[in-house]
């Protein structure tokens, strides 16, 4: 957990530039992720083999207690790009990225996930696109989930479809502005940016308290697309390994309850009075629910108990509608109630952590 106390960055001095710096750094954060590692790394490494670009890749160990620290000095002491290693205390992903990136030599990087796997083609494809487009061009990868992944690590994707279903039925070059930022996937796992305008959004968003609590991604990107669109292209890909265990992924729901709010609190009011329903009404229904019971209203249960599943079948089914793969469905429709119910006592912990922000 991050200090609360810790204070925001204040600029520092304008280095002269680096004759040697590479053409870009890529930072990865990386905490217990060792088993991933080795074929990430490769794969970055198999990408740039294909292009032109010279570039260095920055590992920030965020205090793993794996054996992640043995397995980067092994990949360091043979890999073909030039590979370092930052070690800190367990900060959290917002604090490990900005450590790398403060780290980094190049004027632009790439932040990418420890769970992903570069497309071979990748950086090919990004130095040609790069020329049609603005300089300093941001990218936001193009990142499906593994299809062999076990089915627990297909859940996410009916989520991804209900919302951003029409991009992913047809994926093509897309401009993330202000004004369909909601309606498309972004992320900042797969992200080329500047350096500059990378520090500059983190500072933005700084954390005001526990920084593994707060967004490391929607708050940066909006801020970023209110000053120069992102480029979505699924040329510029990688394919995204999942949790691939029960528990791993329940954790990982509760946290992105969490994150949810942070994304979202104070940026309209329609949003935070959707964030204040979600951690509501569920309890309101429960509690008419037992009434209900209590009293021997047997229709009324029965009404209640048809809109819940009716609540929980509509997002598989409109999922569906937009072409979300039937192995996805299914795992949604296996795994929504324990999914449901961590997610929203991550959202409730996120309305207490963040409370102060609804008041923007």
């Amino acid at each position: 957990m991050t200090d609360a106390s810790v204070p925001t960055p204040e600029p520092t001095a304008e280095a002269a530039p680096d004759a040697g710096a590479p053409d870009l750094s890529i930072v990865i954060a990386s905490y217990n992720s060792a088993p991933w590692l080795p074929t990430t790394i490769g794969s970055l490494t198999a990408a740039l083999g294909r292009s032109s670009l010279r570039a260095e890749i920055v590992v920030v160990d965020d205090g793993s207690t794996d054996d992640t620290a043995a397995v980067l000095a092994g990949l360091a002491a043979g890999s073909p790009v030039p590979l370092r290693v930052v070690s800190q205390e367990n900060r959290g992903r917002f604090l490990a990225r900005w450590e790398g990136v403060q780290a980094a030599r190049a004027e632009r990087v790439l932040i990418f996930d420890s769970r992903l796997l570069m497309d071979p083609d990748a950086f090919a494809y990004l130095e040609v696109a790069d020329r049609g487009l603005p300089a300093g061009q941001v990218h936001v990868g193009h990142v499906p989930t593994d299809p062999s992944a076990p089915l627990v690590g297909r859940f996410w994707e009916v989520p991804t479809h209900i919302f951003w279903g029409d991009y992913l039925a047809h994926p093509a070059p897309t401009d993330i502005t202000p004004e369909n930022f909601d309606r498309v996937p972004k992320g900042t796992g797969c992200l080329v940016i500047d350096k500059a305008l990378f520090v500059e959004a983190c500072r933005a968003a700084w954390p005001e308290k526990d920084a593994d609590l707060v967004s490391d991604d929607t708050k940066l990107l909006r801020f970023v697309a209110e000053r120069r669109p992102l480029r979505l292209d699924p040329g510029f890909s990688a394919l995204y390994r999942p949790r691939i265990t029960v528990r791993g992924f329940l954790r990982h729901a509760y946290d992105r309850g969490t994150l949810f709010v942070d994304s979202y609190a104070g940026t309209s009011a329609l949003r935070s009075a959707v964030l204040i329903a979600l951690a509501v009404v569920p309890v309101l229904a429960l509690l008419v629910l037992l009434v209900a019971l209590v009293a021997g209203l047997w229709w009324l249960v029965v009404v209640l108990l048809a809109l819940v599943v009716l609540g929980l079948l509509a997002p598989a089914a409109v999922a569906a509608l937009r072409r979300a793969p039937g192995r996805a469905v299914l795992a949604y429709l296996t795994y929504v109630v324990p999914f449901g119910a961590v997610f929203w006592a991550g959202l409730v912990r996120g309305i207490r952590v963040h409370r102060s922000a609804f008041s923007r």
